[in-house]
């Protein structure tokens, strides 16, 4: 049987390469005319990085990114709330989160699966189930193609969700994040750490993704849809955090304006199913979440290993029912939870009772939920 997959975001392009690596026969098709260098930082967790590893990628991914031994927190002042050493997570699973630039994550993914199997410059517009049990698909340059098992890979906004599941909506949040890359080298004590710092109903986050290069984010309250004037970003930003650390602002200050990015933060209604028939959502276009919890890549990833292992041990299937029985459940509560936690960290009132019993979570149950959450099967 043969798979198409639509759109080669992060999560297409790991599940074409899972495909690659297990012999499943699949071609990918991807709107854009060329996949260009855009987009800010994205953190691996070890949940990702098992699947990385399992297709061959992980040393790669290393070479290009920077580890992360730990995860804060804090006050606009860098004082811990919540401060977690990854030394237990990296000798269970033999390696931490390491953070990447996501352009660079897809070139390496791209430059892995063989260019025949990759059509750019293919927007989806529809697709029709035919007599025969296969699926039409078509183009917005008038092209079709016909194939067996259908894969939406094609992000919040999916065209194959739209049709598939008429109803399915998106939620705003409340919250908008501006994105960018600081050209800039974090002091020693800082450049294997992840900070998140929650100030008055606004937080600000950093990492170093490579030398000299620090993947920062910046969220607060708005409403929907609205633009921002890039002669004045940086003004608008830094007066935003100016009560912060002197490196918040310094790192605002070193990112080109046109590098900084700025959207609306949302997620997907939970869908009853993912898929029908012979049709399948993957990743945000299943399962789209706010990134509070930075696992809206790493539940991407893990269903590429779950759907091509799945495929692998029952080639003549079609698994879509199984894939949904293995990751459903726990995506679910990965997207609620990640909706709450970002409600918590604007809260308006109850800021110091919030941040005194988060000081107080014992260190075993914040280990607990964090293995507990990069746990991956493996399908034999």
């Amino acid at each position: 049987m043969e798979y198409t997959i639509i759109g080669a975001g992060i999560g297409g392009l790991t599940t074409a390469l899972a495909f690659e690596k297990k012999g499943i026969k699949y071609q990918i098709f991807e709107k854009a005319p060329q996949l260009k260098k855009v987009g800010a930082g994205i953190w691996l967790a070890p949940n990702a990085l098992q699947v990385f590893e399992d297709i061959g990628l992980l040393e790669k991914i290393k070479a290009n990114g920077s580890s992360i031994n730990r995860i804060t927190i804090g006050t606009p002042d860098l004082s811990p709330i919540s401060d977690n050493l990854q030394g237990k997570i990296k000798n269970i699973f033999g390696y931490s989160s390491i953070a990447i630039h996501r352009a660079k994550l897809q070139e390496l993914l791209f430059n892995e699966i063989p260019k025949e199997k990759i059509h750019l410059d293919k927007s989806f517009t529809r697709f029709e189930q035919l007599d025969s049990g296969k699926i039409k698909v078509e183009f917005k340059d008038s092209t079709k193609i016909v194939t067996d098992l259908l894969v939406g890979a094609d992000g919040i906004h999916s065209n194959v969700r739209k049709q598939l599941f008429t109803e399915s909506k998106i939620r705003f949040s409340g919250q908008t994040c501006w994105r960018g890359v600081a050209s800039f080298d974090l002091s020693k004590e800082l450049e294997n750490r992840v900070f998140e710092l929650w100030g008055n109903q606004i937080r600000f986050g950093y990492s170093k993704i490579a030398k000299n290069s620090v993947y920062w984010f910046a969220v607060a309250l708005d409403k929907p849809n609205q633009k921002d004037r890039k002669e004045i970003v940086k003004e608008k930003l830094t007066s935003m955090f100016a009560d912060f650390a002197p490196l918040i602002n310094e790192l605002i200050t070193a990112t080109p304006t046109e590098k900084i990015l700025r959207n609306d933060l949302c997620d997907l209604s939970i869908l009853d199913s993912w898929y029908k028939e012979n049709i399948c959502l993957i990743g945000d276009a299943a399962h789209a979440m706010t990134p509070n919890m930075g696992q809206g890549g790493g539940q991407a990833i893990e269903d590429a290993h779950y759907l091509s292992s799945l495929i692998a041990k029952y080639p003549e299937e079609n698994i879509f029912e199984r894939f949904q029985q293995k990751r459903k459940k726990k995506v679910d509560a990965v997207v609620n939870e990640s909706w709450m936690a970002g409600k918590m960290a604007h809260w308006k009132y109850g800021q110091s009772l919030r941040n005194f019993f988060m000081r107080r979570i014992p260190k075993k149950i914040l280990e607990k939920k964090m293995i507990d959450l990069y746990q991956i099967e493996k399908i034999l």
